[in-house]
């Protein structure tokens, strides 16, 4: 089976085109390790960028990478339409039997869709609620987002739904439905967890109002006088955003908390193997890589209530599940696990089995190639048109 598959680089997504290898997001790359391994299917990754940046035209034997330019109007201030030509232009050469878009964020679920070949699409972050979550003004970046999804969302032919939360999402809008869980990528199962003395608290997401950021600190401030601990918070910090100051401003007057920003796979996997808690306070979420790592590692998770989190993380079982507008319940679900050291590793034990028999990039890959498949033989639309 010949698979396109349309993926952000991030090399582009964060100005870092110096960089010599191209960098995907968790999730799909996970999934291309997965597919790499099997001998019954070959990939073509294909990634829009605003500059020329190096692109090895093998990642895998069997997964190559297009790597195609577009002008600064062929992005978002255009509907992404200058993408959506260009990535259309490689897929006419390359011919493939099915197309995956991966995201609703920029323009790879609409290439999908105007492919003009059987093709599906996964629905990572769900823009529409995001978008409600932000109140995002008219005209905005997610206002706009949120409707180029519902666009994307009636011209694919499937939707990938990685939990049931984003099936409702999307069950309006979606002619066909799959519901698989990203996969994790395989070294994150051989972290052996060695927690510090001291306990640290992990939490790994973009600052941001969404995931949380600042009512974290706030609700931790009573344990901070009980415990000693360290708060270690990894991810993308938005220098513009006023929320990312004030979460700064308000990092600065704890000294037990600290910002280490954006960590690289072996990075976040030396946090991992030291924390005795993960931490995601996420107002909305789908299926959150920093959970499924998480638990593919061995490290303990308390998390939210919000969206697909509950789905990934049974209480009491897996983890530990909260509200995210309770900052009384967050805080004693960081505590318990902190405290209570044989809970926190049984749980930790148990999640990661269970991550083992449903996250690993084997087992996500073989379903994926069902789902292709299953949406191959269900599209009437011919090929090429």
């Amino acid at each position: 089976m010949k698979i396109a598959m349309v993926v952000p680089d991030n090399r582009d997504e964060f100005h870092r085109w110096d960089q010599a290898e191209p960098e995907f997001g968790p999730a799909p790359s996970a999934l291309l390790e997965g597919l790499a391994s099997r001998s019954d299917c070959e990939v073509h990754v294909v990634s829009c960028t605003h500059r020329p940046m190096r692109a090895p035209a093998k990642l895998a034997p069997n997964v190559s990478f297009r790597l195609v330019e577009v002008g600064s109007w062929g992005w978002m201030r255009g509907g992404y339409i200058g993408c959506v030509t260009a990535v259309r232009r490689v897929l006419r050469a390359i011919r493939p039997d099915i197309v995956h878009g991966q995201g609703t964020e920029r323009y790879c679920a609409l290439a999908a869709g105007w492919s003009g070949f059987p093709n599906l699409v996964t629905v990572h972050g769900n823009m529409r609620a995001i978008a409600r979550v932000h109140r995002a003004r008219p005209l905005s970046f997610q206002w706009l987002t949120a409707r180029l999804e519902s666009i994307a969302l009636r011209r694919t032919h499937g939707v990938v739904c990685l939990t049931r939360h984003t099936e409702h999402q999307v069950a309006r809008l979606a002619r066909r439905m799959w519901c698989v869980p990203n996969a994790v990528d395989r070294s994150f199962f051989d972290v052996v967890p060695s927690p510090r003395e001291r306990p640290l608290v992990l939490c790994v997401a973009t600052i941001s109002h969404l995931k949380n950021s600042a009512r974290l600190l706030g609700a931790l401030d009573p344990l901070a006088a009980e415990h000693a601990f360290e708060l270690v918070c990894l991810g993308f910090a938005p220098g513009r955003d006023p929320y990312v100051k004030e979460f700064f401003r308000l990092l600065q007057a704890r000294p037990w908390a600290r910002h280490a920003g954006y960590a690289t796979r072996p990075q976040l996997q030396a946090f991992l193997r030291e924390a005795s808690v993960l931490v995601l306070p996420s107002i909305e979420d789908n299926c959150p890589m920093a959970v499924l790592e998480a638990m593919a590692a061995g490290v303990p998770v308390a998390a939210s209530t919000a969206g697909g989190i509950p789905e990934l993380v049974e209480p009491e079982v897996t983890g530990l599940l909260f509200d995210p507008l309770d900052e009384r319940a967050m805080a004693g679900a960081v505590r318990r696990l902190i405290v209570d050291r044989a809970m926190a590793r049984q749980l930790a034990l148990t999640a990661r089995e269970r991550a083992r028999r449903l996250f690993s990039p084997d087992l996500v890959a073989a379903r994926h190639m069902e789902i292709y498949r299953e949406a191959m033989d269900a599209t009437r639309v011919r090929p090429g048109a």
